[in-house]
């Protein structure tokens, strides 16, 4: 057995969302992922609790240590080193405990929508930055649909963006919160790029929705438990467009050109 094919440990896909895993285990692990959609799912769910920690108390980390945790007043006091040490422990136990169990049970637990738009906006941000290898498959081969298509559990239709000048570079599987998914990338003249992310989801059917990731925004929805998420640079407009274009062609849904509201996430 190579060391590619060995198994994938709970501290390895730990080391793999929080970005400290070796690089030599790196194409093991996303291999595992790919094949193993129960894993999958996890690393999915701990990137995007992940990401709502730090959307919600990055800025905790930078706050003052409260007066009354003053270890040099404490010194002063001619406490002994063991009082002292004693003392810092407690606090800070104490301290996060509390305010994290608080925090935490103020925080909804994201939806499987939510985590598929997390996973679809990180993969967006890694490989449109990729000058190489961007994709995997080339939109030129043969392979590209039916082989997504299989792996994703769905009969996918690429869409013809033309008419927005973006031009289809081919795509790649990624591991997905349920099972395998699909990333399909196009490039306007410019070099902008847009992604199309395809995932199974627990949900239905879901109307398309905005979402804003800072620098770049996602238009997502979910029809007949597949979810959808187009990514690209945060132009709500321009984006809405493309998603509404993309849905029809990619939905063919039974009143071709039917519309959905949008319903705007975050950044309205």
């Amino acid at each position: 057995m190579t060391e590619r094919d060995s198994p994938v440990t709970a501290d390895e896909l730990h080391a793999y969302v929080d970005g400290m895993l070796p690089a030599d285990r790196k194409g093991a692990v996303e291999a595992w992922l790919a094949s193993h959609p129960e894993d999958a799912a996890r690393v999915a769910e701990w990137r995007a609790l992940a990401e709502v920690v730090r959307d919600r108390y990055g800025a905790v980390a930078e706050e003052p240590v409260p007066a009354r945790f003053d270890l040099a007043k404490l010194a002063r006091s001619q406490a002994s080193w063991r009082m002292i040490a004693a003392a810092a422990v407690l606090a800070a136990t104490i301290g996060g405990v509390v305010g994290w169990v608080g925090r935490a049970a103020s925080t909804p637990a994201p939806s499987s929508v939510e985590i598929i738009t997390a996973e679809a906006l990180s993969a967006h941000r890694l490989y449109i930055a990729e000058v190489r290898h961007p994709i995997e498959v080339l939109a030129a081969e043969q392979h590209l649909i039916p082989w997504l298509s299989k792996r994703v559990g769905t009969n996918l239709r690429i869409p013809d963006l033309k008419e927005y000048s973006l031009k289809l570079l081919g795509g790649r599987l990624l591991p997905g919160p349920i099972g395998p998914a699909a990333m399909f990338m196009y490039e306007s003249p410019n070099g902008e790029r847009f992604t199309i992310y395809c995932s199974k989801s627990k949900k239905l059917r879901m109307a398309l929705r905005y979402q804003s990731g800072g620098d770049v925004a996602a238009m997502h929805w979910v029809e007949s438990e597949i979810g959808y998420v187009v990514s690209g640079p945060d132009d709500r407009d321009r984006l809405a467009k493309i998603a509404q274009t993309a849905y029809e062609q990619m939905e063919n849904p039974p009143a071709r050109g039917a519309t959905y509201p949008l319903v705007s996430k975050k950044g309205s």
